[in-house]
């Protein structure tokens, strides 16, 4: 048996490797990168550590752990391997080239050729982004209830959209986004169902084209997504509509939440 964890900046994910193929996924708010949050969690989830052969651990201040819990061996795994093993892994990818990004609390971009994984570079934006401002406008952090808000409302009561302000340019259609936001310079009282649905669709607009942008210095027509956020189906629509705009396909796996602790999974399998 194997566990791995990734120590996330809001949630810390772990994936279990019993005998054969069989993979057990669980997800805890994240605590102190330490032993005793390692031993809150495999309490929790009832493992009996005498079966575990190695732990892998990825993410937040985890290579500043001990080399070993209870006596099993503790591997640090670098998340930029974790990112684009966890992708190939979780995709079963064969490119030689591909492009992964990581959009949880904030985002990261991920080049693997293969045999290196390199990090392209990130941005600030994220889920931590859409719970933050949330809070501050609608009230609650809570991505469930962001989710329940934007799925009623209409963000074009919030944002201009391209169709709102010319006629035509380039190849872009009348549905794009202009501005974000723009239309509540002079509408009061919008409701929260709009913001939220405006929110959600800015953090997937900017993950989705800082996606593209990466796909194209690479020369690869598809992104591979793992991380939390494009769970929400706004975020996620908003992602794939910036994709769509360089005819870049973006790729979207149930369990992709939990991609770097599958990449630290098959990291320390592979030894």
């Amino acid at each position: 048996m194997y566990a791995a964890i990734d120590f996330g900046t809001t949630n810390t994910d772990v994936v279990i490797h019993s005998a054969g193929s069989e993979l057990n996924f669980y997800t805890f708010l994240t605590q102190n990168v330490n032993l005793e949050f390692i031993d809150k969690i495999f309490k929790e989830i009832s493992i009996d550590l005498s079966k575990i052969k190695s732990i892998a651990v990825t993410g937040g201040k985890s290579s500043n752990l001990e080399n070993s819990y209870k006596e099993i061996p503790i591997e640090k795994i670098n998340e930029i391997d974790a990112i684009a093993l966890g992708a190939k892994n979780l995709y079963e990818i064969n490119e030689d080239s591909f492009v992964v990004v990581s959009a949880g609390t904030g985002t990261a971009c991920v080049h693997s050729n293969g045999v290196t994984h390199n990090h392209l570079g990130g941005i600030s934006v994220g889920g931590g982004t859409l719970q933050g401002l949330s809070n501050c406008i609608l009230g609650t952090s809570t991505q469930s209830n962001i989710d329940k808000l934007s799925a009623k409302g209409k963000r074009e009561n919030v944002d201009l959209l391209i169709g709102d302000v010319v006629n035509e340019i380039g190849s872009l259609y009348p549905e794009i986004t202009a501005s974000n936001f723009a239309r509540a310079r002079k509408i009061k009282n919008i409701s929260n169902e709009d913001l939220a649905a405006s929110l959600s669709n800015m953090v997937g607009e900017v993950i989705g084209t800082v996606s593209y942008l990466n796909a194209l210095l690479m020369g690869v027509q598809k992104v591979y997504f793992i991380g939390r956020v494009s769970n929400s189906d706004t975020v996620k629509k908003g992602i794939e509509d910036r994709l769509q705009l360089a005819s870049v396909e973006g790729c979207f796996a149930n369990n992709r939440e939990f991609g770097n602790a599958l990449g630290a999974l098959s990291f320390i399998k592979a030894k």
